[in-house]
């Protein structure tokens, strides 16, 4: 009996080393010669319609004889963003040439197959494969205008450059030529010839960067140009704020030298007139403190994300961004539950643990529920992007055992380390009535014009972005978004802290919605971008296409306008803090 476990536990290593020896090239990518290499159909789709992806082998492509190979997914951010990987059924191995062989042959092109290849050639459909992780792009035929014929490519031919035991380039080449007819038998064949290269393994992806594009003269134009408005932006802020203040503080020093009769005779205005209601809770106490607290951990994330794909290239490995940003949210969910819950316990909020719940669940429930109505679309259309009900589950296991413990435990800490409410000025009872005003100091003005200057400062960088995600280009110059993204924060700052002493000189104590909302309206402006670039830089079509790319955009503007609007309220917070802790109050 214990020889016969011994040989099972030995026979179990033995397979476990196996699969182990199968995976460890892919996910190394070292090989040894005459070692088996990999081809992968993944998708295919309209070249102007990137997100419109279906897979490969159902526009009838046949399959290679060679069998035995699935693919796993290997993060749940795969099965997000519809890369459906399936073996080519090509035999490729490390280094050994292989001349021109037929793998396969569509027997008999009846209708439905001829009508499916036409119309994938007429849409100018493309395909994507991958060979040890290198993206690889084809077209799948012509359309040939003067004798109104189509033409479908049937030979696939890769040349795959070498450095010692790793792949460091790969091409693929579609070639032949064959005029579609009804009836006819369509052979397809392949050859791989091997070379040695001198890229560097860590260089291998350069070729799919395009510098001319993302470091063009235009970007670090305006790059530079934001910086000159950042410094514009704090020098004038600096010097308006600090004169017309240091007038203030000298006219109310004044006025605590003069008698109770002269001081009623006087006329009195400004901010420090609503000091007894500057500090008064915000309308909405409960969403104000959620949105605040899903903006600061917005913004973490964002800046440990991009730290990330500056210091460990994720652009090279499939995927490895949206795992990424998944996983730093996730673990980031303290920072949600500190700010949120401190800022609604001095708020003198009573009911935290509901405040926790929407605070949790309220960017991830805007995410998951426009996903889940996109789903509805992709499974009528029977693309690729469609997400798999399992996939749906893991999701909703990481926000409830992941993110809701982790938003309590930060909740709880907050309110007892920073819960306190610490205003240096004590509130009045009864609310001031606010004053008539011009109106273009209405609150809900300055919410609207407040994002248009920053805004300004990020809208070529909008494009860049946009043309990465919507278009065939690799974003990969993330310290210009970093420095983008800090110059955006201190623009947003400047103009609230600017656009909140405006309001509080006219004597409206309303600053908290306001500083949020006027940050926030950054979101608006992008969202109107994203129609102008949809309209005049795309060439998009179709029903799926229009509803997933402003969905997906609606999502981005939403998340930038929480993130906006959380430094504004930051910025105007300390602002204001500082200037109605320096001045007496009777």
């Amino acid at each position: 009996m214990a020889a016969t476990q011994r040989a099972t536990a030995f026979f179990l290593l033995i397979v476990f080393m196996q699969c182990f020896t199968t995976l460890a090239d892919e996910h190394s990518h070292t090989y040894d010669d005459s070692e088996e290499v990999v081809l992968w159909m993944n998708t295919i789709g309209p070249y102007a319609n990137r997100q419109e992806t279906y897979n490969y082998f159902s526009l009838h492509f046949c399959q290679g004889k060679k069998e035995g190979i699935n693919h796993y997914h290997e993060s749940m951010a795969e099965d997000l963003q519809g890369i459906e990987l399936e073996f080519s059924g090509l035999d490729i191995h490390y280094k050994r040439t292989q001349s021109k062989l037929q793998y396969c042959t569509i027997d008999n092109l009846d209708k439905d197959k001829l009508d499916s290849f036409k119309y994938a050639i007429r849409n100018n459909y493309w395909f994507q494969a991958y060979l040890d992780d290198l993206p690889l792009w084809g077209t799948i035929g012509e359309y040939d205008e003067s004798t109104k014929s189509f033409y479908l490519f049937t030979h696939r031919r890769l040349d795959i450059g070498y450095a010692g035991n790793r792949i460091v380039d790969v091409n693929m080449t579609n070639e032949n030529k064959v005029k579609l007819e009804p009836g006819i038998a369509v052979p397809f064949t392949y050859e791989v010839n091997w070379k040695p290269s001198a890229v560097k393994y860590h260089d291998r992806f350069d070729k799919y960067l395009d510098p001319s594009f993302f470091q063009h003269r235009i970007h670090w134009f305006s790059i530079f140009n934001s910086f000159m408005m950042v410094i514009f932006l704090v020098g004038l802020v600096s010097m308006i704020l600090m004169r017309t203040l240091r007038k203030d503080y000298a006219r109310y020093s004044k006025e605590e030298d003069m008698d109770d009769l002269e001081r009623d005779l006087g006329d009195e205005y400004g901010w420090k007139q609503v000091h007894g209601d500057v500090f008064r809770a915000p309308s909405r106490p409960t969403l104000f403190s959620a949105l605040i607290g899903c903006g600061y951990q917005l913004a973490v994330v964002t800046v440990c994300t991009i730290a990330l794909a500056i210091f460990g290239d994720l652009y090279t490995e499939r995927s490895s961004l949206l795992a990424a940003a998944i996983f730093v949210y996730a673990a980031t969910s303290p920072v949600n539950g500190y700010f949120g819950g401190s800022l609604y316990a001095r708020l003198g909020g009573k009911r935290w643990i509901r405040q926790m719940l929407i605070s949790s669940f309220f960017f991830p429930s805007l995410v998951c529920g426009m996903a889940f109505f996109l789903n509805f679309i992709a499974m009528y259309y029977h693309v690729a992007r469609a997400i798999p009900f399992l996939t749906m589950l893991a999701v909703a296991a990481i926000c409830l055992f992941i993110i809701l413990p982790l938003n309590l435990v930060g909740t709880i800490l907050g309110r007892n380390l920073a819960g306190q409410a610490d205003a240096p000025c004590r509130v009045n009872a009864v609310p001031r009535p606010i004053p008539e005003k011009k109106w273009y100091m209405e609150p809900y003005v300055i919410a609207l014009l407040g994002g248009i200057l920053p805004f300004g400062s990020i809208f070529i960088e909008m494009y860049f972005i946009f043309t990465s995600f919507w278009a065939y280009k690799i974003y990969y110059v993330y310290g210009f978004m970093l420095l983008v993204y800090v110059i955006l924060a201190v623009v947003t700052i400047c103009v609230i802290i600017v656009c909140a002493y405006f309001l509080l000189n006219a004597e409206d104590y309303r600053w908290q919605w306001t500083s949020f909302l006027a940050g926030a309206s950054t979101a608006f402006y992008v969202f109107l971008y994203s129609y102008y670039y949809f309209v005049f830089k795309t060439k998009m079509y179709g029903l799926f296409q229009t509803v997933f790319y402003f969905g997906y955009m609606g999502v981005l503007s939403m998340g930038l306008g929480i993130v906006c609007g959380t430094f504004g309220y930051a910025g105007t917070n300390a602002f204001v803090r500082k200037i109605y802790s320096t001045v007496k109050i009777d």
